[in-house]
């Protein structure tokens, strides 16, 4: 198991349109917008050299990231990490009594990624990413 670098520092907000307007229209940056229909979830990636901020919109009022919203209010909802292996990466974190909170999944931008809880993490939920090419081949 190896970690690259970070890959992204997820945001939770209540309008991703709204919130991408200060990195697009002032920052000038590259926002790439997303709807995730399985997770319910409307997302925002802003490209900041090689890493992005994940800006993520619930459609759901009952989701998780409304949820989040509803008890911290906007604002930093984890932090990613991109792995070269995500099954391995999972099975080594199990071994050494991490709790996986998301298996492996089907993520933003083609992506395959898995959730570690944050209580296992001093308080930081932490995305692991891994990147695929090819529908799912690496």
């Amino acid at each position: 198991m190896k970690a690259f670098k970070i890959d992204h520092i997820g945001v939770a907000v209540k309008s991703a349109e709204e919130a991408s307007k200060i990195f697009k229209d002032v920052l000038n940056l590259e926002v790439e917008e997303e709807v995730l229909e399985d997770r319910k979830l409307k997302v925002a990636m802003v490209m900041v050299g090689d890493s992005r901020v994940e800006l993520l919109e619930d459609m759901d009022e009952n989701g998780t990231i409304s949820k989040f919203i509803e008890k911290r209010g906007e604002g930093l909802h984890h932090m990613a990490l991109e792995v070269d292996d995500i099954y391995k990466s999972v099975e080594r974190l199990k071994a050494e009594g991490y709790r996986i909170i998301s298996e492996p999944a089907p993520g933003a931008g083609g992506t395959i990624v898995a959730f570690v809880h944050p209580k296992d993490v001093h308080g930081i939920l932490l995305e692991l990413v891994e990147r695929r090419q090819n529908n799912g081949q690496k």
